[in-house]
This record gives structure tokens, sequence and C-alpha cells, in this order.
């Protein structure tokens, strides 16, 4: 598959949740930026785990133990060629972005950070990338600094220099903004503050189910995934770290498997990545997220990305037919979301009018309530797309746009 351009009918067969109807409708599925639907081969996966191999890792020596503990470090190898880190010790897993974020604000923030430093985000972060950071702030006395955005929806980069400063001590950006589907310049970014001597943590929940992701390209310190935005188990996620940043943090949690000895007066921690990883991981989770990067490889990124694109345009133009609509997004480049307002009609009326037609949206402020303020508005609707979206799930929700309209009329 990976070398052709996407056979939409064949990805839609690996995925079965698709196969049903709502509400007397057929599914058409456009929330994929809240969570993505998963293919067959990764539910069987975690089928096969549970089913021939559950046992605890890495403290076992009978076979199930053993077999699983080969299945969940290869997982870790996994993701390391999916993201082209350097060794497997930068992978650490946890339960999602928001986890990976909150690990890196508690252990390197309140490590590096301190009174009268700053820690500098942007205007579209979601919530999971703002309050990790004003609670260290608050905490330490900290101030935190944010990137502003313009009516078009991209970054104020012209700000970018002026922000940084020599109190910066970490700067933390999203890959994709979640509720407006901006492609953020990230690579740049993160040389400009290089150049400042600032580290970055990159946010990159709703990127690598679109496009590829290579942490060395893009030199970052951080760089946070979440399993169930990209076609695996909800509950797993992981934080890539460079090695030599990622040693210098403390741990975070005490517990089982992040020590190498302890006694009532001394505990000697264990080496990368366990160290940062206490107590029983999601094993199943690690499995299933490894099954949905091979989907995703076999599929082929290149074609995943041209499609995406081509479906976010079709949707744009298609958009406009609808009265009163209006689109929250020019931005230079975006990403596999739709997000739209639509004059006199609140976004949840729009979503159960849509619902009704088996059409499944996000209304909502998208966990970004800051971004949608920057816009004057306080809810969106968001159509969010992935692989196995067609031109006729756009078609289907532009129906059920002009039935909102004519209820609303």
């Amino acid at each position: 598959m990976s070398g052709a351009p996407l056979d939409v009918a064949r990805i839609r067969a690996d995925f079965p949740i698709l196969h049903q109807e709502v509400r007397g409708r057929p599914l058409v599925y456009l929330d994929s930026a809240a969570t993505t639907q998963k293919p067959q081969a990764v539910i069987d996966a975690l089928v096969r785990y549970y089913t021939h191999d559950n046992a605890n890792v890495h403290r076992g020596v009978h076979a199930l133990s053993e077999r699983a503990t080969l299945a969940y470090e290869g997982a870790r190898e996994r993701v390391r060629r999916f993201i082209n880190a350097r060794e497997t010790k930068e992978i650490i897993f946890v339960r999602g972005c928001t986890e990976a974020i909150n690990l890196v604000a508690y252990t390197f923030g309140r490590s590096k950070v301190g009174p009268g430093d700053e820690v500098l985000i942007t205007a579209m972060e979601h919530h999971s990338d703002i309050v990790p950071w004003q609670m260290l702030c608050q905490q330490v006395g900290a101030t935190l600094k944010v990137v502003p955005v313009d009516e078009r929806g991209d970054l104020r980069l012209d700000q970018l220099d002026v922000l940084l400063t020599e109190r910066t001590r970490l700067l933390a950006v999203t890959h994709v903004s979640n509720a407006l589907g901006t492609v953020n310049p990230v690579r740049d970014i993160i040389r400009r503050a290089h150049a400042r001597g600032v580290p970055v943590l990159v946010d990159g929940a709703q990127a690598p189910a679109h496009f590829r992701v290579d942490v060395q390209a893009l030199d970052c310190d951080f760089y946070a995934l979440s399993g169930h935005k990209m076609f695996g188990p909800t509950g797993i996620g992981v934080l890539y770290g460079k090695a030599a940043v990622l040693e210098s943090m403390p741990p975070w949690q005490g517990g089982g498997d992040m020590i190498l000895s302890v006694t009532m007066e001394k505990t000697v921690y264990n080496r990368l990545p366990y160290r940062l990883e206490a107590g029983t991981p999601d094993i199943s989770g690690a499995i299933g997220l490894a099954a949905a990067m091979d989907y995703i490889d076999s599929v082929g990124l290149d074609a995943i990305s041209a499609h995406d694109q081509a479906l976010l345009e079709y949707g744009a133009r298609a958009l406009e037919s609808v009265p009163g609509l209006r689109l929250m997004s020019q931005a230079r480049e975006r990403s596999g979301v739709l997000s739209f307002i639509m004059e006199d009609v609140h976004a949840h009326d729009v979503g159960t009018i849509l619902d009704r037609e088996g059409v499944a949206i996000r209304a909502g402020h998208h966990c970004a309530q800051p971004l949608l303020s920057c816009f004057g508005v306080a809810a969106t609707v968001r159509a969010s797309l992935a692989m196995y979206n067609t031109r006729e799930d756009i078609d289907a929700l532009v129906r059920g746009l002009h039935k909102v309209r004519e209820v609303f009329a």
C-alpha cells in the first residue's frame, strides 16, 4: 500500500467500528482529533496479548513474563524507529501527551525553573500544555509568557525573538493545533530557541497520524505522543527526550521498577528509561501502539499526508456553500482539522443536529479556551479527518449543515 495513492475503501475495511449505523444513518466519523478509530490489526494485537502472553514485565522468570517483556521492549524499539530517536532509552512510556508534559514540568521544570525565570508557550496550546506550566510557575515564582496568534491562525513568530530572553528556561509549542489545524514551523522555532540556549518541548498529539515526525531532524529536546490520536489504544503515550536531558531529570514517581535497590535509609534509582516508569506499565497499550505504528507504515505516511491535504482542501471548498459559515483558520499550513462557526447557531446545536444525521463532530472549546478567546468566540464546530475519511464524508457533513441552516432559518 505504501507506494500508491490511498485505497480508502480498503483502509475503511480495516476499521470495524466504521461499519455501523447511528440513529438509522451510516456513521460518518469526523472526530479523529479527539480520538482515532482502531484498525483490526491493533485490536488483534491486544487480543493476542491478553489471550496468550498476559504477564507482568521485567521481573518474572517464567515463559509468559519473558514473552510479555520481549513484546513490551519490542514496542519501545518500534517507537524509536517510528520517530527516529537515537536510542531506546530516550523512549518513556506514559499515559498520553498530558502525562508526558506533566512529567517534564514536575521533573525538568522543578529542577531548572526558579523565581524570576520564564516559561514560554503559545496562544494555541491545548490546556494540557498550559495548565502544567501555570502550576509550575505559580509554585516556583516564575512567569508564564505567551507567543500570540494572528487573525489567520498562525503564530506571531515576529514576536518569538522578543519573548525569548535570558530568563527563558523552556519553550513549549504544539506541532499541530487541535482547534485550528495550524501546522507550526517547529523546526525553525526550535532552531531559534536553541540559539538562545532554550530547550524545547513539542506537543505532538495531532501530528504523527498525518505526517512523518523525525525528532532528530527537528532537534527537539522533548516530544510528546498520544497513542489514541494515532490509531492506537487509549491510555498509552510516549515522552521522547534527548538522553542527556532525561539523565539530568530526577524521578517523577516512586515505586517498582524505577529502582535498583531500596533500603530504609536509601534508594538507588534505575537507569533510563525505567527510572521514569514507576510501577506496572500499560503493557498491552504499548503493544497496541506498536501495532498502530506498523499499520501506519504499511499504508505509508506520504500517501496519508497527501490524502489529508486533498481532503482538507475539498472540505474547505465544500463548506463555502453553507450560508453563514465561517472557517476559523486560514493558516499557511494546516492538517486534519476543519474548524468553523455558524452565524446565529450555537456549536452544540450544530453538533446535536449533525448527530441525528449520523455525523460525529466535536463542538465546544476543544480544551483550547485561550485560543478561541483570541478569535472572540467561546465554542466552534470541529470536523477532524483521518486516513479513513472520504469526500463522501465531507458531503454528508455539508448536507447536515444545510439541515442545520433550515432548522434555524
